[in-house]
């Protein structure tokens, strides 16, 4: 007789997953969805299928509360928080940096964590329990030319990851972060058409690792960003 229970040891946690519209979002969708979660998906790109979706600006806190909010009442809670959604840019001195950079850069990958957190924490806290999982970047332990706006909006993310553990552990929410380096999509492919593909991390990869983090084996793990970075 098949354990049910063992094969899918999220049965019926409602998971938002950021950002589901990328390649590592849809990675992480469907790892969550195997593990028998309810997922529920945010992205500012419409997305259709089987699992719940909703159009949400992350940047925007007023969107992010009400799409929380829309959740809630549709799925009934939000055990877990798998903040998948960032972006990349880099080839600008910190000297040259523009605001547009700037501002791009923290919003998608700091300020959309922020929103996150000041929407579904409260749930968390009236459930007594919850997972954040971030993903934050290898840049973002050190400054590196050319991605000064990148590097310091993903050491922003590990910060934050670290604060919010503090504060929620006593109160049984876990807070984590991935810091991958290289994933291997068909964008990364493209722009780095000659580098070796095999010593990158795929997206399957990488939601194996969020997946652990909001499952029960990492109860005791609180604020630690957790590089996986391949071979590269």
């Amino acid at each position: 007789m098949t354990n049910t229970t063992s094969n899918q040891p999220l049965q019926g946690q409602v998971v938002i997953v950021t950002g589901a519209a990328g390649a590592l979002g849809r990675a992480v969708v469907d790892r969550f969805s195997l593990l028998g979660a309810r997922v529920a998906q945010l992205d500012v790109i419409a997305i259709s299928n089987d699992h719940y979706c909703d159009t949400c600006d992350l940047t925007d806190a007023a969107a992010v509360q009400s799409a929380v909010a829309r959740i809630v009442r549709e799925l009934g809670a939000v055990n877990i928080v798998a903040n998948i959604a960032g972006g990349f840019a880099m080839g600008e001195t910190v000297h040259e940096t523009k605001a547009e950079t700037w501002d791009f850069l923290m919003g998608l990958n700091a300020s959309s964590v922020l929103n996150m957190a000041r929407a579904a924490v409260p749930h968390m806290l009236k459930q007594g329990a919850g997972k954040f999982v971030n993903v934050g970047a290898e840049p973002g332990q050190r400054g590196a030319a050319l991605m000064g706006a990148y590097a310091a909006s993903k050491s922003v993310v590990i910060r934050l990851t670290e604060t919010m553990a503090e504060e929620l552990k006593e109160q049984g929410i876990n807070v984590n972060c991935v810091l991958p380096s290289i994933i291997d999509t068909e964008r990364n492919r493209s722009d780095m058409p000659d580098a070796d593909f095999s010593r990158w991390v795929t997206p399957e990869a990488m939601a194996r690792v969020v997946s652990f983090l909001a499952s029960a084996d990492a109860d005791p793990i609180h604020g630690a960003a957790i590089p996986v970075t391949g071979l590269s």
